[in-house]
């Protein structure tokens, strides 16, 4: 998969994995990206994700939206997002 230099740099968490320095996206960018390429790896994925990450409270709703507007999958995302923090 490619990504642009600023997307690719953007939200990227560094762990130490047996004493290497590894580079990995944070929750809300992996979120994004899933729906991003939700036609290779599957909507249902990118779901999942999102029902997951929200009520542990891994992500934040307005974080997400940020991060998909930036990524170009706002209209995507959005009516997931409304559908999973409606008070109902």
């Amino acid at each position: 998969m490619r990504f642009t230099e600023s997307l690719l740099n953007d939200s990227v968490e560094i762990h130490v994995v047996e004493g290497v320095p590894v580079k990995v996206f944070g929750i809300v960018k992996t979120i994004v990206v899933c729906f991003r390429y939700r036609n290779k790896i599957g909507l249902s994925v990118a779901i999942e994700g999102l029902q997951e990450a929200l009520p542990q409270r891994k992500a934040i709703a307005g974080e997400i939206a940020r991060q998909a507007e930036q990524g170009g999958v706002a209209t995507v995302i959005r009516p997931c997002l409304e559908a999973l923090t409606a008070n109902g």
